[in-house]
């Protein structure tokens, strides 16, 4: 106990930390927001061209390949 009246402070008051947990719950959203827009940004802006498969001239089908190509 201390002498004189002394109080301990809270850590810190309720209103601050529901604010700070807001702020840092909409800081996430946004981070994911701004990751997903990004996603489909690059999707859309980066087509490739198209792009040769390997076709075995004797017919073998003992690799994975497309069933057809877009060639």
């Amino acid at each position: 106990m201390s002498a004189g009246g002394e109080t301990i402070p809270a850590a810190t008051p309720p209103a601050r930390r529901r604010w700070l947990g807001w702020a840092i719950g909409l800081g996430i959203v946004a981070v994911l927001l701004a990751a997903n827009a990004h996603l489909v940004y690059v999707a859309f802006s980066s087509q490739p061209d198209c792009v040769g498969h390997l076709k075995l001239p004797d017919g073998s089908t003992d690799h994975f390949r497309a069933a057809k190509s877009g060639c």
